[in-house]
């Protein structure tokens, strides 16, 4: 399987952000929640969230790509929350 993070990064209308991946050639929408985005870093204050995903990027990105490896993907797009994050 060949996953690459291609972006663009985008705003997600309930707070949180998008981010496209390609899974073998086919695009998907990883979405990220805004309360994965907070629990990210839980002592770091919450602002903007396109600068926040940026600065927790490589660890957000490893939670998809854990998520993309189990197949895990529904109708092109991925679902990323907080109880993702603790799957370390």
């Amino acid at each position: 399987m060949k996953i690459e993070f291609v972006g663009p990064t985008s705003l997600a209308a309930d707070g949180g952000v998008i981010y496209i991946a390609k899974v073998d050639g086919n695009q998907v929408q990883c979405h990220f929640s805004y309360e994965a985005l907070e629990d990210v870093d839980p002592d770091s204050v919450f602002g903007d969230a396109l600068e926040h995903f940026s600065r927790h990027q490589l660890i957000l990105l490893s939670a998809a790509e854990k998520k993309l490896l189990k197949g895990l993907t529904h109708d092109g797009q991925l679902q990323i929350s907080s109880s993702d994050l603790r799957l370390e």
